[in-house]
């Protein structure tokens, strides 16, 4: 592995010890605290905060903990290994990048948690080093029960002749025409190497005796596992051979054929290396008169930014290294060693096989029995009228939001649908009930929000559909990213125009719907249907409503509106009607939010805390912290809602929405907070759910004062509570069907 660079570990204080270090003497030689001139805030000191990339990591160690979890089902296993490769991927390419662009830059400011960017920098290299060492010790430790369930992962050298020829006609056939090795000499310059690409460094010997160096790119477009007949090892208990099925890696058989690609020439060496590329490119937005082609050129431009990490195999001579790190442009502290396969991400492709006995049970997603058809029919719009209805994604179907659109695009009622739109996925059932409302003279408008990281292809590609069939299609708005999940239908209902809204925390996209957890809310409260007009009107046109009626709507009043109710709840506090607080969120970065939670634990409100990811709050700090729990849920879903319980006195309140509590969820994108009206609602959304999370032992990591998680010392036990697991229980018992 790559050498680590250590760094400090971070002390734990205690409120005292903060308070001595941020509180000095005024003048007058009396203690700065409450006099005059006020000193900084004692929970100002960095020792109170967590850096955000650091927490971010210990994320995904714990994504890495399902795979080495031995009770998980084995693809499940594997399909965590390869989440990990595509996490660190990302990681690099926004987060270290940024963090790489301000040490070039010589910045030296502090966040809120003391660290510069170079000492971030060097404190990710280590956690890295760690992550990718312990991953790769993982795979190697899936591989023999992979094998003992039928699943072998061959080396293409110690495959029978018969094995190694059935391999080398598939080779002929289809992966040789995909090939293009591209030399490298006075004559050829370097190759671009593209983003995410496995590639083979290739060293060979001429007729004289002349060594040269080429590139040969492993294809992503063919399998990466080449599937093989396996030859029986012998026979298990049912007597069918031991190995069901086998698999080579793609780049094994391609070396093994190398001398096809360079006829005449020797094949001396060919090490695999992985290539990640900067792609946290700004877009020139408000210099752009044009957001779509500022969108599409900074894609384009992404492909050629700079190397930011190159993954080798340990195998590779420093004579070949050194052709990468001078080509790529790359320092040395920007190479990782890699002892196994490269690019774990790839991993997802022995997921996809069926081999369901290896895998999480299936289950059906319940549909609720507030939309039971009874006496109208199968009319959404009639349950609406009848109560708010909750969704909770997958333990509830993701059926009733397509039906929802569905019926309104040919509904001779409905007047307009307007929706905003996130990441919807390639294939989007969503956006082909759009396409139908057009069809059938409704009047649809969409926003599309280009600046989706990683997701701006495909919405260009939507945007533009959209548009050629008269769909009236907004970009999104300069500087701000619009993230919130709203859609408004409008309908004539006799003298009446009523206005359905469905507001939800995660995307419509009817692929992650089955993988996230996420809740939906339809209702036609007149009031949340005025604010969602003014919403698209903001969005559509121009508008500077400064307040809603009930949606709390970020950059206008969210953050205030939030600081309110947390300040309330201190309040409550003060006078003895227990104040409690539960924040479910994927992320828990803005310093002013942590500090008015420090507050509120300070003045006895508990707060619990459900942070998914990222969490720069300590719990548990004398004098600070000690009212606060911080849990994490890692476990078969990627637990993605957002939910704001205040117990407000006994009058409980619930809000729900697209948004974390980070400066970009606040401050620089729309997002949408929604309240929970129905009593009953409330009541389910705490006792059944909430509850359920803070319960759990299976699934739950406990956050320590040292940043640190640790499991429920219960978790491994048969009757462990798993939250996950009871929600698809629980919502199947509440369905209809």
């Amino acid at each position: 592995m790559a050498k680590a660079i250590p760094i400090r570990e971070t002390q734990v204080i205690t409120a005292r010890k903060v308070a001595k270090k941020a509180v000095g003497r005024n003048g007058r030689g009396q203690i700065a605290g409450s006099a005059a001139i006020a000193p900084a805030s004692p929970l100002d000191n960095p020792e109170l905060y967590v850096n955000r990339e650091l927490s971010l990591l210990e994320f995904q160690s714990r994504v890495l903990e399902e795979a080495q979890d031995e009770n998980v089902p084995l693809l499940e296993r594997v399909k965590f290994l390869s989440i990990v490769g595509s996490n660190l991927d990302e990681f690099f390419m926004v987060r270290v990048a940024g963090l790489k662009r301000q040490v070039e830059k010589g910045v030296l400011e502090c966040g809120p948690d003391g660290m510069t960017p170079t000492a971030q920098f060097a404190a990710i290299r280590e956690r890295v080093a760690n992550l990718f060492q312990r991953a790769h010790e993982c795979w190697r430790q899936i591989l023999p029960s992979l094998n003992n369930a039928g699943i072998q992962l061959a080396d293409y050298r110690e495959l029978s002749e018969r094995q190694r020829s059935t391999l080398n006609k598939y080779f002929h056939e289809t992966i040789f025409p995909t090939l293009t090795p591209l030399a490298f000499d006075p004559g050829r310059p370097f190759p671009h190497i593209s983003n995410l690409s496995l590639n083979l460094a290739v060293l060979l010997r001429d007729k004289e005796g002349v060594e040269h160096f080429a590139r040969v790119k492993i294809p992503d477009s063919i399998p990466q596992f080449v599937a093989v007949q396996p030859l029986p090892r012998g026979k298990d208990g049912a007597g069918k051979p031991s190995v069901q099925q086998c698999f080579v890696w793609l780049e094994q058989l391609i070396v093994a054929n190398l001398k096809l690609l360079f006829p005449g020439m020797r094949i001396l060496e060919a090490h695999p290396f992985h290539v990640t590329r900067d792609a946290d490119t700004a877009i020139q937005e408000l210099e752009a008169a044009d957001l779509l082609e500022s969108v599409e050129e900074g894609v384009w431009q992404r492909r050629f930014a700079d190397v930011i990490r190159l993954e080798v195999n340990d195998a590779m001579p420093p004579s070949v290294l050194k052709i990468l790190i001078e080509n790529l442009e790359v320092d040395r502290d920007d190479v990782y060693q890699i002892k196994g396969p490269m690019s774990l991400v790839r991993l997802r492709h022995l997921v996809a096989m069926d081999r369901p006995e290896l895998k999480d049970p299936p289950f059906v997603a319940a549909i609720p029995e507030a939309l039971d058809p009874g006496e109208d029919g199968d009319d959404i719009f009639a349950a609406i009228r009848r109560q708010d209805i909750l969704l909770q994604h997958p333990f509830d179907s993701f059926q009733p939001v397509l039906s929802f659109l569905q019926q309104a695009a040919k509904d001779p009622a409905v007047l307009a649908i307007k929706i905003t739109l996130y990441r919807v996925g390639r294939n989007a059932p969503v956006v082909d009930a759009l396409l139908s409302a057009v069809e059938n003279d409704k009047q649809v408008a969409v926003l599309v929000e280009l600046k989706a990281r990683f997701d701006e292809a495909s919405n260009i590609e939507w945007a533009r559909a959209l548009e050629r069939e008269g769909v009236h299609v907004v970009y999104g708005l300069p500087g701000l990213k619009v993230h919130c999940k709203t859609a408004l239908v409008v309908r004539q209902e006799g003298k009446v125009i009523r206005r359905y809204v469905h507001l939800s925390t995660g995307n419509y996209n009817s692929v992650t719907s089955q993988l996230y957890t996420d809740f939906g809310m339809f209702t036609c409260d007149e009031e949340i249907g005025a604010d969602c007009t003014d919403l698209f009107n903001y969005l559509t046109g121009y508008s500077a409503k400064a307040e809603y009626r009930k949606l709390l709507v970020a950059p206008v009043n969210l953050r205030r509106q939030l600081e309110h109710l947390i300040q309330r709840e201190i309040d409550h506090q003060h006078r003895g009607q227990r104040g409690h607080l539960i924040f479910k969120m994927n992320a828990l970065v803005d310093t002013r939010a942590i500090r008015l939670l420090y507050q509120a634990a300070q003045a006895g409100v508990q707060v619990d805390l459900l942070v998914r990811g990222i969490c720069c709050l300590r719990p548990g700090i004398k004098g600070v912290s000690e009212n606060i729990t911080v849990t994490s849920i890692v476990g078969r879903f990627l637990e993605h809602s957002r939910v704001y319980y205040f117990r407000n006195a006994g009058q409980d309140e619930i809000y729900m929405g697209s948004a974390d509590l980070m400066p970009r969820n606040l401050d620089r994108r729309v997002e949408v907070v929604f309240p929970v009206r129905d009593p009953e609602l409330i009541r389910h959304l705490r006792d059944d759910v909430l509850a359920t999370y803070r319960a759990d032992e299976a699934n739950a990591r406990h956050m320590h004062a040292n940043a640190s998680y640790s499991r429920s010392s219960n978790h491994q036990a048969q009757d462990a509570v798993n939250s996950q697991n009871r929600l698809i229980d629980h919502e199947a018992s509440r369905s209809t069907r």
